[in-house]
Formats: structure tokens, sequence, C-alpha cells
């Protein structure tokens, strides 16, 4: 069993890691600004992974202004790598998202893509775990396309997935050795417009989705399969319509 740092642990995916991974039998500790681990200002990083043997970094960037988002991403990752080094940290374990090795402009990405070459120049063992969308996201998606009552999106492809599948991909991989870049995914393929469409009439909601495939998504136009994995990524069983029933929106 290790002794595994999650930083970001108590927030959406965190949480749910750090129960998984405690499950397990690890020795877990769960590190964000609200247990007193900052990785912006590096507070308290350097205790708490004080005989760490992996470190799993979900957290994400308060703000997804462009220049906030990369100074967030960019930040967060040299500080905690240059912590992992003095530590002695050999396996190092973060949440990304499909689509970053593939042509595309959209600001969030850049960053991720960035911290991503951060960590694969870093010299420590890593694994990354690109997601697709998940399930939770549906209505943020809905609200930064919305116009009155309209929501406007393209109809690019995605396969969506539950948090807490993403969880399990994470956990898993933090529980084994470095293996580099792995896709997961959920089973079902949607245009971006549709999937918001089901989960809004799911709830009741009165927007109307309107299909616009030159509509920008979180801030730039995106291809047809941007977002979508390629083969032999890990196939989730989760499917929208199991999981909406259960997940009414978060408030």
């Amino acid at each position: 069993m290790a002794r595994i740092v999650v930083i970001g642990g108590t927030g959406l995916i965190g949480s749910k890691v750090v129960a998984k991974l405690t499950a397990q039998g690890h020795d877990v500790v769960a590190a964000s600004p609200a247990t007193g681990v900052n990785s912006i200002t590096n507070e308290g990083v350097a205790d708490a992974l004080v005989g760490a043997n992996v470190v799993v970094d979900v957290s994400n960037s308060p703000s997804f202004e462009e220049s906030d988002v990369m100074e967030f991403f960019t930040t967060s990752t040299t500080n905690l790598l240059a912590a992992e080094h003095e530590a002695g940290v050999a396996h190092h374990v973060a949440l990304t998202i499909v689509g970053t090795n593939r042509p595309q402009r959209i600001p969030y990405f850049r960053a991720k893509t960035a911290q991503e070459k951060l960590i694969r120049d870093s010299g420590i063992g890593f694994s990354l775990v690109h997601a697709t969308q998940f399930f939770e996201f549906v209505g943020s998606i809905a609200d930064i396309s919305t116009d009155g009552l309209t929501v406007t999106l393209p109809g690019a492809l995605i396969q969506p997935m539950a948090a807490d599948d993403v969880a399990t991909a994470v956990s898993d991989a933090a529980g084994g050795g470095p293996v580099g870049d792995i896709e997961v995914a959920g089973p079902e393929r949607f245009g971006l417009d549709e999937f918001v469409r089901r989960g809004l009439t799911f709830r009741g909601d009165p927007r109307t989705v309107v299909r616009d495939d030159d509509a920008p998504y979180y801030g730039a136009r995106i291809e047809e399969r941007t977002l979508i994995p390629v083969d032999g990524a890990r196939i989730f069983e989760t499917r929208l319509d199991e999981w909406l029933p259960l997940n009414p929106p978060r408030t």
C-alpha cells in the first residue's frame, strides 16, 4: 500500500478519488486550500508530501479566463513537481482532457497542454488520465452557451462520462505504476447539442437548444472529432439515462 497525496482532494473528483483509494487500503492525504495545502502559494505543500509515494493532481482553476487558467496550471504544476523531486515522489498522476493533443484553440485546453508538458519533462514517472466531458457539466455547458432562452451549441461529437467513473480511472492509475497517457470515456457518443438537449429536457429546463456548428465551445470553434477518444480508450459503462435520475442539478 502507498502513501498518496491527492491535490484537489476535497473537490468533485478529488473527494471521490480519496474515498476510493482509502477503501483500497492506501494511506491517503486529501490536500487542498481547505486543508491547508495551496499549490499556488506553496503553503503546506512540502509538509503534505513527506513520505509520499504518489501525488495525484485533480485540482482545477477557479477562473476560466485565458491568462488565469494558464497561470493556475503552470504555477501549481511547477510548484508540485519541484516539491515531488525534493520528497522523492515516484509517480505523478494528473487528470486532464481528451483532445489536448489535437488541433484546437480552446484556452482551457492550451493551459492543460502546458501542464502536461511540464509533467512529461519533469523526470518523474507519470500517468496522464485524459477524460471526456463529465455528465456533471451538462448545466454549466448550457449556461455558458445561453442567450435568453436559447442555448446555441455545435454538433461536435462527445462521449461524456460520470464523475464517479472518472474518479475510478484516476484512482486505478494512482494505485499502479506510471503508464504515460491513457484516455477514458463513457459508452455513448452524442453531438454536443444533443447531450445538453437531453439533460435540459429531462430536468424540465425551459431553454431550447439550437445546433450551430460555428458556435464556440468554451471560447473557440471545434472540429467534429476533437473531443472524442481514440481507439484503445478505456470505456466505462454508466449511461446518461442512468445517471440523470440520480443526479438533480447542483445548487
